[in-house]
């Protein structure tokens, strides 16, 4: 019996990138163990290796790391992991610069120049993954946020070149400000250089701050997106589960905060309980990550985990297909702030200014939607 899921039902990256890949992304900021002191709990190589494999065996192809994390521990772990499994180029390996991956290396007494998104910080850091990956290429070469020093042209020129010199196929941006992104990618285009093709930031049912500039930005200009803390840090979790991680003393992730829901997060999830038994989902996490890939086409949540179980309970939020009224209760569940000028136009991108719309009637035009997953689709 296969043993194959909706993973295995590829979805093209983005307009400028006919790659095809699987519709969750598997994050690996977990794997390894070089951040203990930090407060996460250590994964060793194991452990790493039978997460990979499930997710491979599968249909998972989309996996995330970078530089920095577990101080380049994780793309160690993948590339040892992708050698030893002989599938290197069955896989779309993404991987960030910017962060520096080096900080626990005491042979290295300056470094500043493993840090930014200069021309030399890219050099040191693709040389790095590319060896720690033991590949000879990287499918997505993001900038891990932008440096806000650094300028449109050293960095578009910089990652063009890595292109050229087929190092990367594709690039990617995470973190940044939109109108940096918009004024690179008008600058590449404009120059000939290779613009990029994905935007990777944060976004969840408790964090919607991309629906103000980036989200619609991203719509516009035809640009991927995927999507970290699509779980809220682990607190995407129902009243009992909570109950349970106490008397077990289990407890949860404290690295950015205490584990414990607030009120806010637990109406949250009241809410997604209610959905969730609307659709028949057994796991109200799934209904959240299933919540994230409606609001855009070309959207790609990437998720951890470092149980078997927990990675099978996320694959489930492709069985579900929202309607836009369970979608607007999500979004009703607690304030958003669209901030101006949002607020004084009215309306959101695709839609008419309330400044218009009074004064004449327009048929409208709808965006492209998302891929709305469906119970009946097969493998």
């Amino acid at each position: 019996m296969s043993s194959l899921t909706k993973l295995a039902r590829y979805r093209q990256l983005a307009p400028r990138a006919a790659i095809h890949v699987s519709p969750l992304a598997l994050g690996t900021m977990i794997m390894g163990s070089k951040w203990a002191a930090l407060g996460m709990a250590p994964m060793d190589k194991e452990s790493c290796f039978k997460i990979l494999d499930a997710y491979f065996d599968a249909g998972g192809n989309h996996i995330d790391t970078a530089n920095a994390y577990q101080n380049g521990e994780s793309e160690e772990i993948i590339g040892e992991w992708a050698e030893a499994r002989g599938n290197r180029d069955q896989l779309v390996i993404g991987t960030k610069y910017t962060f520096p991956w080096i900080m626990a290396d005491d042979k290295i007494k300056q470094k500043e120049l493993y840090l930014g998104n200069n021309a030399k910080s890219m050099k040191l850091s693709i040389e790095a993954s590319l060896k720690k990956l033991r590949t000879t290429y990287i499918d997505i070469f993001y900038a891990h946020i932008w440096d806000l020093h650094s300028s449109v042209e050293e960095v578009m020129d910089g990652l063009h070149n890595l292109v050229v010199a087929g190092k990367v196929l594709y690039l990617g941006i995470s973190d940044s400000p939109a109108w940096w992104v918009v004024k690179a990618n008008d600058y590449a285009k404009a120059n000939g250089k290779t613009p990029f093709a994905v935007f990777q930031v944060p976004y969840s049912v408790l964090q919607r701050d991309i629906e103000r500039e980036i989200l619609p930005m991203c719509q516009h200009e035809g640009l991927a997106l995927t999507f970290w803390n699509v779980l809220a840090a682990g607190h995407i979790r129902t009243d009992a589960e909570e109950e349970r991680r106490k008397s077990t003393q289990e407890n949860g992730r404290q690295v950015h905060g205490p584990w414990e829901r607030t009120d806010d997060q637990k109406k949250m999830c009241a809410a997604l309980e209610v959905v969730a038994e609307q659709v028949g989902a057994k796991h109200i996490s799934a209904v959240a990550i299933a919540y994230t890939m409606h609001k855009a086409p070309y959207s790609f949540p990437i998720l951890g985990g470092r149980k078997l179980e927990q990675l099978l309970a996320n694959v489930e939020a492709l069985d579900i297909s929202l309607t836009d009224a369970q979608i607007a209760y999500i979004d009703g569940i607690l304030p958003f702030d669209r901030g101006f000028p949002h607020t004084f136009t009215g309306g959101v991108y695709g839609e008419y200014p309330a400044v218009l719309s009074r004064r004449s009637t327009f048929d409208h035009q709808p965006l492209q939607r998302s891929i709305a997953a469906t119970a009946s689709q097969k493998i």
